[in-house]
């Protein structure tokens, strides 16, 4: 049986009273969002005639989510991030922002504190035994179009297995492996040598991948390499770039793939791109280049504050 009281009195002023809206103590604002939550919550149950069990069984998945650490990873797959960067393109759009490189979601891997470079870095330790060898480079540029020396880019990846350094259930990785600050050289350039990263899928067993499931969901993430790019006078640029040519650029769990986010892989196999570049082996090559926008009156409105793990 399905009863409606939501838009009673009594549920009104309980919503207020719970939210603490009839104290004068607290944060505003977090009363306004809990409220707004709560209140949508409620509603919800009454709409689709929630049941106890299954409400009961929501706070079981909560504790589990949180207790495996998988809320940053069920917060791309349930489409969250991606929103995010929708209404921040929406607000450039409003205000007349021309993007250069486009934005997309950072992920929950990132680890701050990277070794720092200048204008090269060696990623990889070499310890990947199935490690192709990855050069990409390419230039900074400014909102005026012009290289930027002395810009910051921090890049991260997976190896081969689709395993992050600080992150790796395998314990195989060594910190900082595959992770780097590079600062671009007097013309605006970064380069680094690594290896071409693999795609990964959430823990089977985990949470996400059961919520997933329930949905009809796959739990796969394309190859990619992740970006932060910033400088003197312009936002932070996050970003990042799928492998081209994995089976699952364009059907990523994430929603991170966008034009201009998947930049071709050039094989080099003839002797003399592989002794240009000081290797003894064919490797691969992706040119990319990063555009920047300017501050808006004065201000970064790209910088977003979350916990990040920062590494030894």
């Amino acid at each position: 049986m399905s009863v409606k009281i939501f838009e009673s009195a009594e549920v009104q002023n309980f919503l207020n009273l719970a939210c603490g809206l009839d104290k004068a103590e607290g944060n505003p604002r977090v009363k306004q969002i809990v409220h707004r939550i709560v209140s949508d919550l409620f509603k919800a149950i009454e709409d689709l005639n929630i049941t106890p069990d299954e409400y009961w069984a929501g706070v079981a998945y909560l504790n589990r989510l949180g207790t495996a650490h998988e809320a940053g990873l069920l917060s791309p797959g349930l489409g969250f991030d991606r929103y995010l960067d929708m209404r921040m393109d929406a607000e450039d759009a409003a205000l007349g922002v021309e993007n250069g490189t486009p934005r997309t979601i950072e992920g929950p891997l990132y680890v701050a504190g990277a070794p720092v470079e200048q204008g090269f870095a060696r990623l990889d330790d070499g310890s990947d035994p199935n490690g192709k060898t990855l050069i990409m480079h390419g230039t900074v540029r400014g909102a005026d179009g012009q290289p930027v020396a002395g810009a910051k880019v921090e890049v991260w990846h997976a190896n081969t297995k689709g395993f992050y350094s600080h992150f790796d259930p395998t314990g195989e990785q060594q910190p900082f492996n595959m992770r780097r600050t590079i600062i671009t050289d007097d013309q605006g350039r970064y380069r680094f040598q690594s290896i071409v990263p693999h795609g990964y899928g959430c823990p089977p067993d985990g949470p996400t991948q059961a919520l997933l499931d329930q949905l009809g969901r796959h739990g796969n993430r394309p190859a990619h390499i992740h970006f932060f790019v910033t400088a003197d006078g312009h936002r932070k640029l996050t970003t990042q770039i799928n492998i081209d040519g994995d089976p699952l650029v364009n059907d990523d769990f994430a929603y991170a793939t966008r034009e201009g986010l998947v930049p071709p892989v050039i094989e080099r196999n003839d002797a003399e791109s592989i002794a240009a570049a000081g290797l003894d082996a064919p490797f691969a090559e992706i040119q990319f280049d990063f555009a920047l926008s300017a501050l808006v009156d004065g201000v970064d409105n790209q910088v977003v504050e979350r916990p990040r793990l920062v590494g030894a």
